[in-house]
């Protein structure tokens, strides 16, 4: 049925699980696409009562975007492709039935941004987070600057968002980013069993909770922004730059052009 992803549904729980271990299951439009389909059949499936959302090996959650994809996009087409990304993550966000990131390795750049758009997050003690967009010449452009500042606050997110650094699951959750840090074995055993404690609840009321609570503080003209200046960085030398030497696997040599 997808191209890039494996689902499962049972007891009312369906798994989805990015398919794609021998690219770190890295975001490219298949993906997003398949996602984004994914996604449409929880929204109408009235078998599908909540969903986890995963990724296939044990590396890696989602290590980031297919930077290859990113190559000779000009502006327009940039703006486009963080309007795509945003968009179906704020599926995800507003999905009105429970959907829990279970992360399972590196959650990088799109990979974070995918976490920080469900509804909470389980990981793995081997996960390892963070926005590294900034090694590109670019910034995150599927929601991060936002969705991340509003998890950990503004002074922690600025930090990382400047500095690319990685974090661990643990730093994560003394943060208040992920819920729980668990065994690897016992990720999705202990993400199914708060699904079903949820499940013993009425399901209106857990819709108006999600719906509520995504109703704090949440602008819209922050993730417009964000689109605006993810589609600028695409103008720059440095972009470029960066992804030639991500590509080619050298270090970049960034001139603020």
């Amino acid at each position: 049925m997808y191209k890039t992803l494996l689902t499962e549904t049972a007891e009312g729980i369906c798994i989805i699980t990015i398919n794609r271990p021998d690219k770190m299951n890295a975001l490219n439009r298949d993906v997003l696409d398949d996602l984004d389909s994914a996604m449409e059949e929880v929204y109408n499936n009235p078998e599908i009562k909540s969903a986890i959302i995963t990724g296939a090996g044990a590396k890696a959650f989602v290590a980031g975007a297919d930077i290859a994809e990113f190559v000779g996009l000009n502006v327009e087409e940039a703006k486009k492709l963080a309007k795509k990304g945003q968009d179906l993550f704020d599926k995800i966000e507003n999905c009105p039935k429970p959907v829990i990131a279970a992360v399972n390795g590196f959650a990088l750049g799109g990979g974070c941004e995918l976490a920080l758009s469900c509804h909470f997050i389980y990981a793995s003690e081997n996960a390892k987070f963070g926005q590294p967009e900034v090694n590109l010449g670019l910034i995150p452009g599927y929601g991060g600057t936002q969705r991340l500042t509003q998890s950990i606050g503004r002074n922690r997110s600025m930090e990382l968002l400047m500095s690319g650094n990685m974090f661990t699951a643990k730093e994560a959750e003394q943060w208040g980013m992920v819920n729980k840090v668990l065994p690897a074995e016992e990720l999705i055993p202990k993400t199914k069993e708060i699904l079903f404690l949820i499940l013993l609840k009425a399901p209106i009321a857990v819709s108006n909770v999600i719906g509520c609570v995504n109703n704090f503080d949440h602008g819209q003209q922050g993730y417009d922004f964000e689109i605006k200046k993810f589609g600028e960085c695409f103008e720059t030398e440095d972009m470029k730059e960066g992804t030639s030497a991500f590509l080619e696997k050298r270090k970049a040599n960034f001139k603020g052009k």
